[in-house]
């Protein structure tokens, strides 16, 4: 479901959140409503000057705080309003939510091992990657739509959440989803419009190379 090749030139900015203690922990996020640390907040500062410098046209976020805190540092430079949605939520995982990466992997290695072949596995009776893909990537979708020609839409959501809708704009199948690399927290993937449709211009930048410590690893 990629865009059709309208040739206007717009850019989508897809930007993860910053650090959270759970980041640290590697404790599974998904829907929970996790705040920035410090140092998360001041990440958010950091690229949120750089952003700038792109310009935006708009922003929009997901309402969980992690990702709000972030969009408003950039709302801030800017003087944008953010618009928020529940669409562009990280994955709700049921059981795994709240337990850290061991944890995970003790009590549902087989379920963890599935998803990692890019099988479609409900994560702790969760919802399925292309569920998620089903609801973010229309939301990105509907605010890009509103952008002048050669305007630029800056989305400020998660991990897992990014790395979904990325693959169907992109309209690679499913199980190709995992050959997207995570982004580290802050960093940020860039898909411009092409006469095809979306292409993927820069992936996880925004920083030198950091630990990808997220729900999508």
């Amino acid at each position: 479901m990629s865009a059709g090749g309208t040739g206007r030139g717009r850019k989508i900015v897809l930007w993860r959140h910053g650090q959270t203690a759970w980041n640290l922990e590697r404790r599974f996020q998904g829907s929970l409503d996790i705040a920035l640390t410090e140092t998360g907040v001041g990440q958010a500062r950091r690229a949120a000057r750089l952003l700038a410098s792109l310009k935006p046209h708009a922003i929009v976020a997901s309402d969980l705080r992690r990702a709000a805190a972030t969009a408003a540092e950039l709302a801030a430079i800017t003087s944008l309003e953010v618009a928020h949605d529940a669409g562009l939520r990280e994955t709700y995982a049921g059981a795994w939510q709240g337990l850290t990466h061991e944890e995970i992997i003790g009590q549902y290695g087989e379920q963890y091992a599935a998803w990692k072949r890019g099988e479609p596995v409900r994560r702790g009776g969760g919802e399925l990657e292309t569920e998620v893909a089903d609801r973010a990537a229309p939301v990105v979708l509907k605010h890009a739509d509103k952008l002048p020609d050669s305007g630029t839409l800056v989305v400020v959501s998660h991990g897992g959440t990014i790395r979904t809708t990325i693959g169907r704009l992109l309209g690679l199948e499913s199980h190709h989803w995992e050959g997207l690399g995570g982004l580290s927290n802050c960093c940020w993937s860039v898909l411009g419009e092409g006469a095809r449709g979306w292409r993927l211009l820069e992936h996880n930048a925004g920083t030198l190379p950091e630990p990808v410590l997220g729900d999508d690893t």
